[in-house]
């Protein structure tokens, strides 16, 4: 018997929603079909909703929008056309189930069009009137984080309708590291990493060989020890090459130094709902990761370094599923399984 399939929509703000959905995909043995912007053949492609100028922050600034919503600018083409093909997919298809990563309105839109669905909740702040109907009226709520990450102002109700799936990465690379290479890992979803900052901080380390990943600024003059490589293809083997990781606190890049088991200096990014803040301050806390709240004078980074190295790496690995994607890929399956046959038993 076909089964039917799992919708999956993925938010195209930062590259780590897609790289969630395709690892569940690829390790699901229950059909699931991804939908969302610049997906092209890997699902269906849906038309940008984002501002023809300005920074997409996914608020639209409306002084007349429902509490219940983040995003609904009117008149809006890209938007129009969205939702238009999200509703004729479900019609078509009849999806066991929805799971939206993320977006309030899909979820709510899904719901009107009687799909149960699963919210992937990433951590922060989120007690807003949306987030929390959101949060209502989701079958159950997905966190791609460890329990232990989770914020203490979470309500008890929350945290009880969620299942907490770490380790939904791409497979891990079990590299040898280069004890003396410090890998900067700057994402999509902030601004450029600053150039000239960087420079002075692999200057303040001669001894270290500084390796930049991701978009960044270039400096008047490079240090010898200091290489900007832009994108790559495989950014958790470059993880697993390194001594130590720099980076933000997106899930995608926390999920993967976990992975790799790699000690880590952590400079959260600004992020609505205070998210990677989260992230920041609760591996700090556990002792999986250095905070950073400001970048440093280039004379403390060696001593940033060394305490980043001597931090306990049971402390890290506590916090990751290695078996994180199949576990994600199963329970949902679980999920679509039932919700099918509750709709057997009422029908």
């Amino acid at each position: 018997m076909t089964r039917r399939p799992i919708g999956y929509y993925v938010h195209h703000h930062g590259a780590g929603h897609r790289a969630r959905a395709e690892a569940i995909a690829a390790a699901s043995d229950w059909p699931i079909v991804l939908l969302g912007t610049g997906l092209g053949k890997a699902g269906i492609d849906l038309s940008d909703d984002r501002p023809m100028s300005g920074r997409f922050d996914g608020v639209d600034g409306g002084t007349m929008r429902p509490a219940a919503l983040h995003y609904a600018p009117l008149d809006h083409e890209g938007v129009r056309s969205r939702v238009a093909r999200i509703t004729h997919w479900i019609e078509a298809e009849r999806p066991a189930m929805m799971v939206v990563d993320v977006s309030a309105e899909v979820t709510m839109l899904s719901r009107l069009a009687s799909v149960p669905t699963i919210y992937v909740r990433l951590n922060g702040e989120r007690s807003d009137t949306a987030h929390l109907d959101v949060f209502r009226s989701a079958t159950a709520l997905l966190a791609p984080f460890h329990r232990d990450l989770e914020m203490p102002t979470t309500p008890a109700w929350i945290r009880d309708k969620t299942c907490y799936l770490p380790g939904i990465t791409a497979a891990a690379h079990h590299n040898a590291p280069h004890d003396n290479r410090i890998l900067m890992v700057i994402g999509r979803g902030g601004p450029p990493g600053d150039g000239e900052a960087i420079a002075r901080a692999a200057r303040a380390c001669p001894d270290m060989h500084w390796r930049v990943i991701g978009p960044v600024t270039a400096p008047r003059d490079r240090p010898i020890n200091l290489d900007m490589v832009g994108w790559v293809e495989d950014p958790a083997r470059e993880i697993a090459d390194a001594g130590v990781i720099i980076g933000a606190a997106g899930d995608g890049l926390v999920g993967a130094v976990l992975a790799a088991d790699r000690p880590f200096l952590c400079m959260p990014e600004e992020r609505p709902y205070d998210e990677q803040q989260a992230t920041a301050l609760a591996l700090d806390a556990l002792g999986a990761a250095i905070m950073l709240e400001t970048w440093p004078p280039p004379d403390q980074w060696p001593s940033l370094i060394s305490r980043a190295r001597a931090l306990p790496p049971h402390a890290r690995k506590r916090l990751h599923d290695p078996h994180g994607v199949k576990a994600a890929a199963n329970w949902l399956a679980t999920m679509a399984a039932a919700a099918v046959d509750a709709r057997k038993t009422i029908a």
